[in-house]
């Protein structure tokens, strides 16, 4: 077979030869050899061959990406060599057929476009919250958009629990999936943090995509971002604690959509709230009563009082038990959840040591966010080893409501107070051989789905209060959607 040539050369009227588009060049008769089962836009888009990403085109009837499409680009020689003609050029998002070279203008490919670069309308937005539908992929398997599997490439699941359960807040997720919100972000020249914000929205509007080709997504580019950003403090390949990520990605997110302490992003108006801190210095235990007393009575030793925003709570564990049952089993304990808030009552104090000396503190809450985030204190570092308390938190799936916590004043400006759960990220396991797993509110269907990695199951939401959480998010009742 010959494919028909993409350009005719004409002669001019001055006599000079010039390429002119033949429109018989748009519809391509190697159509029907495109593969839409190999095709993953999940991964780095680089050369195959040369590992460039310059003008990096994919085979769409193999799936691997080459560079240029030129005579004696890797493209053309794998078309020649393979007989594959039809190439999508990863950048553009145009088709060519290769090797006569010709562009390919053709309304049943806007699927595969569409895959590579999902985009939504406002409207389509609007909804997502508000419909349970299922859709088809094209291999067949049915899925809920955002309700979507995460590869685990070697050891990332720890990232993957935490995307996942950012992927459904919907004033976040909503930002993201419209590319036009942070586009004209302007960053300092040479700043590589603003790959993040591009790679997390990607990732979005993949996870939200009603027309994937598969039901499950790859993070590879996500987390390669992950990767260079954090320089190497998170990895791909070794196990990572999921607060110390979910810590450090929202500031690192907030920085790089220009937020500062005085100017708001889209993280700090979905997750901060604020709190005082009452903090008093402790005299060194190795004094004489008479000693620690007189410095009681100097100024250094009062209690002051602090301002403090927040993105996350963080909750610790009473100390796990150490006695066994009559079975000689170990017996696994649980605090109500409403025990352990009890440190941002305003009058709990916990004494906090340091390098050099010892204060003591205790909180309340002058602000609610919008969405509140637990972080549940489960591992205890020393110098030796990493110890975890399996303690489980007994806790409400909806209506926790936390007036009790804030400040007089507060009580009197917060209108709403109660948090219904919409995401539960749970470590199973030791501390250094653990996995992860997320449990998520689907608001559509109302029902409660687990993710661990590429599986997806439906879960009864009396099970998920007996998983060893470790962090739960959380929007007021009245920024809910069900």
């Amino acid at each position: 077979q010959v494919c028909i040539s993409a350009h005719r050369l004409l002669k001019s009227k001055r006599g000079r030869g010039r390429v002119v588009e033949d429109n018989r060049s748009r519809h391509c008769p190697y159509l029907d050899t495109i593969n839409r089962s190999v095709l993953d836009f999940d991964f780095e888009k680089l050369c195959s061959i040369s590992l460039s990403h310059i003008n990096v085109y994919a085979c769409l009837i193999c799936g691997k990406y080459f560079q240029g499409r030129g005579l004696k680009s890797h493209a053309y020689t794998h078309s020649v060599q393979f007989t594959h003609h039809v190439f999508l050029n990863l950048h553009t998002l145009k088709f060519y057929c290769l090797p006569d070279n010709y562009e390919i203008i053709d309304s049943s490919l806007e699927d595969i476009t569409y895959v590579l670069k999902p985009t939504f309308t406002k409207q389509h937005i609007a909804g997502l919250d508000k419909q349970g539908k299922l859709y088809r992929a094209y291999d067949g398997t049915t899925y809920l958009p955002g309700i979507v599997g995460l590869n685990n490439i070697k050891a990332n699941d720890y990232a993957n629990v935490v995307l996942q359960a950012f992927s459904n807040v919907p004033p976040l997720r909503n930002y993201f999936l419209e590319e036009e919100n942070y586009k004209g972000i302007r960053r300092p020249p040479g700043d590589i943090m603003f790959l993040l914000v591009q790679r997390f929205g990607e990732l979005m509007r993949k996870l939200w995509n009603p027309r994937n080709f598969k039901a499950h997504v790859s993070p590879h580019e996500m987390l390669q971002a992950v990767v260079l950003c954090s320089k190497k403090n998170f990895q791909i390949t070794k196990q990572g604690d999921a607060v110390d990520f979910m810590t450090w990605f929202l500031n690192a997110l907030h920085g790089a959509l220009g937020g500062t302490k005085k100017k708001p992003s889209i993280v700090t108006k979905a997750f901060q709230g604020s709190m005082r801190i009452f903090s008093k210095k402790l005299p060194h235990p190795d004094l004489s009563p008479e000693e620690k007393e007189a410095l009681l009575l100097t100024e250094e030793y009062q209690e002051q009082m602090s301002e403090s925003t927040f993105l996350f709570l963080t909750l610790d564990l009473p100390t796990a038990p150490l006695y066994k049952d009559e079975k000689e089993q170990l017996i696994i304990p649980q605090v109500p959840l409403f025990n352990i808030l009890g440190k941002f009552n305003g009058s709990t104090e916990k004494e906090y040591k340091t390098y050099k000396e010892n204060f003591l503190k205790r909180f309340q809450l002058t602000k609610l966010p919008p969405y509140l985030v637990f972080c549940i204190k489960r591992f205890t570092k020393n110098n030796f080893f990493v110890e975890k308390n399996p303690t489980i938190v007994n806790f409400p799936i909806t209506n926790v409501d936390l007036r009790e916590y804030l400040t007089e004043e507060a009580q009197v400006t917060e209108k709403s107070t109660t948090y219904d759960l919409v995401a539960n990220v749970v470590h199973d396991g030791k501390p250094s051989e653990g996995s992860y797993r997320i449990h998520v509110l689907h608001h559509g269907t109302g029902k409660w789905y687990e993710m661990q990695d590429l599986q997806v199951i439906d879960i009864l939401p009396q099970m998920i209060t007996l998983s060893e959480a470790y962090i739960q998010a959380s929007p007021l009742t009245q920024s809910c959607v069900l």
